[in-house]
This record gives structure tokens, sequence and C-alpha cells, in this order.
């Protein structure tokens, strides 16, 4: 791709030859680089600004990507400035906020989140699908003071594409406006998970970046106990059937499905957990993939809901909830337009008068 953009990138490389500067301020550019990087002997060492727990099959992941660190850092600026909003406002700081430890109960601290998320299994029942189900936790997060980022582009920059294989989410931990950041470039399927992943981050007061998966035992012990904790969040081991009766797998794991409102392959993990499935982790593994499979096809038949609509998907994008405080400070006084256009990735004035009207903030 570079390659292809830059003609004589292999003879910079080898030092044949020379960009000019205005060839290196371009492939700055398209590198999302610092230009000032390439005049160090070696390239700086950055290091995320929160608790890296992300692995892969076990394996620690390599250094950040500029995406995941101006993601990261973009949150925290929004986080700041929804800080200094509440602190303003004199609101009180969320109580569940690091009322969790590591040593607790992973099913106590669930059943705590679900009563306090008001997400338990007869609420769930309300919605008609399991992506219905997934966008009533962002906004049962939301209403409990959680701002919830779910995209997969850095920014409002369509052409930059996170990537699921080194980060499917982040949390961070303040005592006022906690933050979980989801990857929305990951499947529907795996992204309820990674959000109530995240959420549990926050219950036990810990800011970290991490790759929850179903079909690999985490090593960390902090991840480990918040998969556990995010597993009987959506699906409580003791309400599983005490055996499948489904004439085939698929056909159990599409029944339960439905009446947990999360995707198959939540399912799958905790019947394995509850130990209806028979076979050793390799065994697992095998109808994890197989499943996997068949959620990706249906997934590739299904016409994305909205994605197009920029007053629809840019909610998700900043947080509804701040999207709401910001636009309404601005509008009466509080925050400049311009900090308010590069808050909420807009840049036109028209975009923030319609923004506000599909928000409901006039």
């Amino acid at each position: 791709m570079l390659e292809k953009a830059f003609p004589k990138l292999g003879d910079w490389e080898a030092g044949d030859k020379l960009p000019t500067f205005k060839q290196l301020e371009s492939f700055a550019s398209r590198t999302h680089t610092p230009i000032g990087y390439f005049f160090l002997q070696e390239p700086p060492d950055e290091p995320l600004p929160v608790p890296d727990f992300r692995t892969i099959r076990d394996e620690a992941v390599g250094r950040p990507s500029p995406d995941l660190l101006e993601s990261i850092y973009q949150s925290e600026q929004r986080q700041d400035w929804y800080r200094n909003y509440l602190a303003v406002n004199e609101v009180n700081p969320p109580a569940f906020l690091g009322s969790a430890s590591l040593q607790a109960s992973p099913g106590k601290v669930a059943s705590q989140m679900r009563e306090h998320l008001g997400f338990d299994l007869e609420q769930r029942a309300t919605f008609p699908t399991w992506t219905d189900a997934l966008r009533g936790l962002i906004e049962a997060a939301e209403r409990v003071g959680v701002l919830v980022v779910v995209t997969g582009i850095v920014g409002s920059n369509t052409h930059r594409k996170l990537d699921p294989q080194e980060f499917r989410g982040f949390a961070l931990a303040d005592t006022l406006a906690p933050l979980v950041f989801v990857n929305g470039a990951d499947t529907k399927a795996a992204q309820i998970f990674t959000l109530a992943h995240e959420l549990a981050h926050l219950w036990a007061g810990q800011s970290a970046v991490s790759t929850p998966e179903l079909d690999a035992p985490a090593v960390n012990p902090s991840e480990r106990w918040c998969n556990e904790v995010a597993a009987e969040f959506l699906v409580p081991l003791e309400s599983l059937p005490d055996h499948l009766s489904g004439p085939t797998m698929a056909g159990d794991l599409d029944r339960l499905a439905r009446r947990y409102k999360v995707s198959t392959l939540v399912v799958l993990r905790r019947l394995f957990d509850r130990g209806l499935i028979a076979g050793d982790w390799g065994t697992y593994r095998a109808h994890y993939r197989e499943e996997l499979a068949r959620v990706l096809a249906r997934a590739e038949r299904r016409e994305d809901e909205g994605g197009g609509n920029f007053y629809y998907t840019q909610p998700y994008r900043v947080s509804r909830r701040f999207a709401q405080a910001v636009i309404s400070q601005t509008l009466e006084g509080g925050t400049l337009y311009r900090d308010a256009y590069r808050l909420l990735g807009i840049r036109r004035h028209e975009t923030f008068v319609k923004f506000g009207e599909h928000l409901g903030v006039t």
C-alpha cells in the first residue's frame, strides 16, 4: 500500500536516495507519524497511558499503533471536559466505581451489575434481538454515569479503521466521568461481551486496554476475573438448563441466544463452562471456530443497520450522554463553538444544529 503511494520507499529505506521535505511531510501524514520522529536515531517508545492487558492467544501484543494511541488520547480529552462539566454542575460521583475487588466472587459482582444497570433477564426479554439488547446495555450504562463510545474508526476519519486484533476495548476509570470504549470494527457478536468486560473493570475501579476473548483463557488475573464477571453478567450459569434439548447444537445455541439476548458465541462458552459440552478445551475451540464461521456468514448477509447515517452513528462514536452535555453547554455559552466542534468531531455549524435536534437538545 505504501509502496504504491511512495514508489521510492525502498530506496529511502536502503539509504540510496533521500526524500524531499514535501515527500517526508506526505509520508508522515499517510502513516500518522509526527514528522520529527523521522529525524531521531530510534523511534521513541510511546507506552499506553493506561494499563495494557492485551494478549492474543496468550502472547503479549506489541507496540501500540497510532490509531490506538489517538483513540485513547481523544477519549481522555473528552473525559477531562466531561469531568469539569460535572464538577461545575455539582453532580455526585457514580457509586459503583471501585465497589468490587478482584477477590470478590464474579457471580456476586455480576449480580450487582445486573441490578444496578437494570439489565436482568426479565428486562432483556423486552428487546426483539440481541443487537437491540446491545444498544440497551449501552443506554443502561450511560444512565448510571458511564460514557460509552462504540466506534470502529479514529475520530471521524472513516479511512482510519481500528483493528480488533490489536484491541477490543478499553476502560478509563474516573471518580466522576468513567468511560468505556468498544471497538466498533469488531463483530457485533463480540461487542456486547467486550462492553460487559470493560464495565467489570470499572466496577473494580480499573483502567485497562483489553482484548477479551471467549476462545482463549486469559493469562492476566484481572482479565480473567473480568471475563468471568462479564460471562456471568450476560448468562448466569445457574439459569442454564440441565441438558441440551435441541436436535443440533446450532438449534440450542440459537434458542438460548434468543432467550438471553446475547450472541451464540457467548452462549457456547457458557454451555462449556456449565459442562453441557462434552470434551476438553480443544473440543470447545473446534466448536467455537465452527460457530464463529456461522456467525460471520450470517453477518455478511445482514444489511448494516443505519451505518451510513451520521446522526445515527455519531451518538455512539462520541457517547450520547457526552454529546448532549457538550451541545447543551455550548448553547448556554459555557463552551466555545470551535471547542464543541472539535470534541464532537463536527466541522459545520449546520451539522452541529441538526445533531442537537436529533439528540433532543435545542
